[in-house]
């Protein structure tokens, strides 16, 4: 596929991105400068760049996460379908563990449920069934989401280019089998401090998370990158997505997952 964006173009997004994470300084939206304005598959060759950038510096990818998965985000943002982003080993938090929110520019947290693939899933039309059979088990998870973009000021293609705005992921610690729980049914809570900031449900990411990873794996077989054995799969918010407040804890209880918890360093980010 040939594509709009021009070589200068990608690099000179690369960079601004780059920047921006590095002196922990959000940078001005990318939509105006990705031609034509808009693009969204300019804004994933930006993705792709980086990520093979951060992969020949040593970085290992564990997975990929899904965002956009509730329709009222959707249409907030003009689209109608999720987008994805890549995770990395270095993104991985202990259940529990504090997080130094120095690390940060602007973090947000959200409850997800989290697929760790025991199969392959190569195919570019994917089922359920597909997608529980290589399902191997589950965990709750706590997405730490972060945006490059100045004051989450985003587009779908801004946040498509920054790695669908990821930052960190929390597992928890107790796998679960997929046969044992109604992902659709399922409720989830996030406390801040152990008082309830957001609460949603499986019905709430694209009906079920399950059907979130097949809409991924489908997504990203086409795109050449299909998921592997081993993979975590953040499959979306279940509920809305809440500011960190610095020295604070958070913990996401999920029925029939179990719970886990994160916290971050006090202090001010710069």
């Amino acid at each position: 596929m040939t594509l709009a964006i021009s070589k200068d173009t990608l690099d000179e997004a690369v960079r601004i991105l780059h920047r921006a994470q590095e002196t922990r300084t959000p940078c001005p939206p990318l939509r105006e400068r990705l031609l034509p304005v808009g693009d969204v598959a300019s804004a994933y060759a930006v993705q792709r760049a980086m990520t093979q950038d951060a992969v020949a510096h040593g970085r290992r990818v564990v997975g990929a996460k899904i965002g956009l998965t509730n329709p009222v985000v959707q249409k907030q943002l003009g689209v109608g379908q999720p987008d994805f982003g890549v995770l990395f080993a270095d993104m991985a938090a202990w259940d529990g563990a504090e997080v130094d929110v120095t690390r940060l520019l602007q973090p947000k947290v959200e409850a997800e449920v989290a697929f760790v693939l025991g199969r392959d899933l190569p195919y570019e039309q994917v089922t359920v069934a597909d997608v529980i059979r290589a399902t191997d088990y589950l965990l709750p998870a706590i997405e730490i989401v972060d945006s490059r973009i100045a004051g989450w000021d985003i587009s779908i293609v801004d946040t498509v280019a920054d790695n669908a705005s990821s930052a960190m992921f929390v597992l928890g610690n107790q796998p679960v089998a997929l046969s044992s729980v109604d992902l659709r049914l399922c409720g989830a809570v996030l406390e801040h401090q152990g008082e309830p900031v957001s609460v949603g449900s499986g019905a709430a990411c694209l009906g079920n998370p399950v059907h979130a990873v097949a809409w991924l794996a489908a997504t990203m077989a086409q795109a050449g990158t299909p998921l592997h054995a081993g993979d975590v799969i953040l499959s979306g918010a279940l509920g809305p997505m809440v500011p960190v407040t610095p020295g604070a804890s958070y913990e996401a209880r999920i029925t029939g997952l179990g719970t886990v918890r994160t916290a971050f360093t006090p202090g001010t980010k710069r």
